[in-house]
């Protein structure tokens, strides 16, 4: 906790140092140009800002925060010349009215993944300029009011309107600042990297999308109107043109998506290097600015492709790394598993989930075909089958990453068939995947902080979960490594505490063994089965079938998406069809 406050504190710290260099710079410099340009990259800072808030944290590609910043910089406008509004108003205005239209717009894209997403974004500030033309509002001069110019935002030194706009820079880097901190920005970060894993954990996607490009939007509103204001004169491409956008994209890419110091790097670096070059080159070389852009964007790709402070940051970790001689803590896994009973509780005759005739169809293949079955409270069901039989299939319609063609799924006496995963993950069921499914770029600890949420009273209710799952699989002193770096166990025992966290009453394993030693997958084995000593129920999928021989009390055989038999591991594996259509001959005999 200490060294969080600490980064915090250091971040605030590092926030004023900025803003009094600017403030500094600007009274440094005589020249008009220069003070309206350390006047002007704040609003471009807080666009970058704008854009990272929903991009760079969501991962959803924006080209379309032109409209955001477009509907802005005219609410501001029309607001002074048709009502007598003053920008003092008309800002906050304006982004009230840019979080509206983020909403208008994101409800119905959010439908759209990957580039079509990003295409759907791009054509709204796009189709924005022929509206606005066609409405008449080709150009527009804010109406100078010199009897009054403070109350109208007017003012006679350009150092003024860096003061405001360095206002709105702190407001907006402040509420970033926040939000990476918060449930907020570590849902967005879980989504970025994996919405699905995301989902299953327990984080409402679409709620946080759409809370994200409210903001995105408000922010991005606020500066246009700013901008509005120093430039004087409004015109369709000036505020919706598709350079707005891929300028709030190129700064934040440039310094690095999804942290708070991306869109600040880039603001600091490539917007006065582009401006002092156009101003002192620029009747020599035209169109320097977008050569400075292009450039920018070729380095970056080709360099530091996550972005400058992603690449510095992993070269000083490898650094601290080589010079320190760090290794990895060898994993110990946890004697007992914290709140379980020792001795394993009998089945009880509770059906916790019931399985009622479920089909899936693609076309005219059934992945899955009238399946029906019952989990009771307290047992482990292993599900066996060759692949392509359905197993995953059916889990993912267990936790709701697929619907159903037919058919309904009953958990603890609720239908729950319609709901999405992460209603079903609140409602008490749990999942782990196949191929594991983390989230890289943060640590151990905030994977599974990311599925104690669900259960969570508080952010402290959320870290304490948090710490006991981690300390039930064996993981503690890994709690502060990046997820991508860790081994592929770590990864399996990783996934099984975030599943953990989430205080599940049911736990989905899809090949929890898979990739695994045979040590490796004895001590994960060995977890599992204290947690059913506790009385939770696991239903397992499970290619090796000693362990699921010693972990089952009973067995579901799939075959080509039917239920070929189900009943007690010693039961099935003598049954004749489940030998022929998976076991085989040989596995038969060898353990007759």
């Amino acid at each position: 906790m200490e060294k969080k406050r600490a980064a915090l504190y250091r971040s605030l710290l590092i926030i004023f140092a900025l803003v009094a260099l600017c403030l500094l710079l600007s009274f440094a410099t005589n020249n008009n140009y220069y003070r309206l340009m350390l006047a002007v990259i704040p609003i471009w800072a807080v666009l970058g800002i704008s854009w990272n808030v929903f991009s760079g944290y969501s991962g959803l590609i924006s080209f379309g925060h032109a409209a955001f910043f477009g509907v802005g910089a005219y609410t501001v406008t029309l607001g002074l010349v048709n009502f007598g509004l003053t920008p003092w108003i008309g800002v906050p205005l304006g982004a009230i009215v840019g979080a509206l239209t983020a909403g208008l717009i994101g409800i119905p894209t959010f439908r759209l993944r990957g580039v079509y997403f990003a295409l759907a974004m791009l054509a709204y500030p796009l189709s924005m300029v022929y509206v606005f033309d066609w409405l008449g509002l080709q150009e527009i001069t804010l109406p100078m009011m010199r009897e009054n110019g403070p109350a109208y935002m007017q003012f006679t030194d350009n150092r003024w309107y860096q003061v405001v706009s360095l206002s709105l820079f702190i407001v907006a880097i402040l509420t970033c600042l926040f939000i990476e901190r918060s449930r907020f920005g570590r849902s967005l970060l879980a989504i970025k990297q994996n919405e699905l894993a995301a989902e299953a954990c327990g984080v409402d996607t679409f709620k946080w999308k759409l809370y994200a490009i409210l903001i995105s939007g408000a922010m991005a509103g606020a500066a246009g109107g700013l901008f509005a204001v120093i430039q004087l004169v409004v015109t369709p491409a000036s505020v919706f043109g598709l350079v707005i956008s891929a300028q709030a994209m190129i700064l934040t890419l440039f310094g690095g998506a999804g942290i708070i110091w991306g869109p600040v790097i880039g603001a600091a670096v490539l917007l006065p290097l582009s401006e002092t070059l156009h101003a002192e080159l620029g009747h020599l070389v035209p169109g320097i600015t977008g050569m400075v852009y292009g450039a920018a964007i070729i380095l970056v790709m080709v360099l530091a492709p996550e972005g400058i402070y992603w690449r510095i940051n992993d070269l000083l970790k490898r650094r601290k790394v080589s010079e320190t001689g760090d290794a990895p803590a060898p994993v110990a896994v946890s004697s007992r598993a914290p709140a379980m009973h020792e001795t394993r509780r009998a089945r009880s005759g509770e059906v916790l989930l019931g399985v009622d005739n479920i089909s899936k169809f693609y076309g005219g293949l059934g992945a899955v075909k009238e399946v029906g079955f019952e989990i009771h409270t307290g047992e482990i069901v292993g599900v066996i089958g060759p692949n392509g039989a359905g197993k995953t299939t059916l889990f993912n319609i267990l936790n709701g990453l697929i619907q159903p063609s037919s058919g309904r799924v009953v958990f603890n006496g609720i239908d729950i068939t319609s709901l999405k995963p992460n209603r079903r993950c609140a409602a008490g069921i749990g999942r782990t995947f196949q191929v594991v499914r983390s989230f890289p770029r943060m640590t151990v600890e905030e994977n599974v902080l990311i599925g104690a949420y669900v259960r969570a009273e508080n952010e402290g209710d959320a870290w304490r979960r948090a710490a006991e799952a981690l300390g039930t699989v064996g993981l503690t002193g890994r709690a502060h490594a990046l997820a991508g770096s860790i081994s592929t166990k770590e990864l399996r025992l990783m996934e099984l505490a975030r599943a953990l966290a989430g205080d599940p009453r049911l736990l989905l394993l899809d090949e929890p063994l898979a990739g695994l030693g045979a040590d490796e997958a004895s001590e994960l084995t060995d977890i599992l089965k204290r947690l059913a000593s506790g009385g939770l129920t696991i239903a397992i999928i499970e290619h090796t079938m000693q362990a699921m021989v010693d972990l089952a009390d009973r067995m579901i055989v799939l075959d080509h998406g039917v239920l070929l038999t189900e009943g007690a591991p010693e039961q099935v594996t003598r049954d004749p069809h489940v030998i022929e259509a998976y076991l085989g001959r040989k596995w038969a005999a060898k353990h007759a």
